[in-house]
């Protein structure tokens, strides 16, 4: 399995997000549906300086793909996005919703 570290996922926030990515803290986050996990992992916090988007933070995490890769997201804290758990569940919905 190839890993991503945490200067990827701050390099990840700062190409898409902001100028600055400044770390504050990594939350476990935990879900499942119907009994069965979803998602079980850390969630990356950044402060944001300079996004372009206005949003103040954002969040990052990856995880794996069926073929060994892992995927980077990166959500920023804006509307129904209020903290790591909700991060989580927006990466879901796009995943779900991205082509394959």
């Amino acid at each position: 399995m190839i890993e991503v570290y945490p200067y990827q996922l701050k390099q990840a926030v700062e190409s898409q997000h902001g100028d600055k990515a400044t770390f504050v803290q990594a939350v476990p986050v935990f879900e499942s549906r119907k009994g069965h996990t979803v998602w079980n992992g850390a969630v990356q916090v950044f402060d944001l300086a300079d996004s372009h988007s206005g949003a103040t933070r954002a969040y990052a995490s990856s995880h794996s793909l069926s073929d060994g890769k892992r995927r980077i997201f990166t959500i920023l804290h804006a509307g129904p996005v209020t903290g790591p758990h909700e991060a989580v569940r927006a990466a879901m919905v796009a995943e779900a919703r991205s082509p394959k």
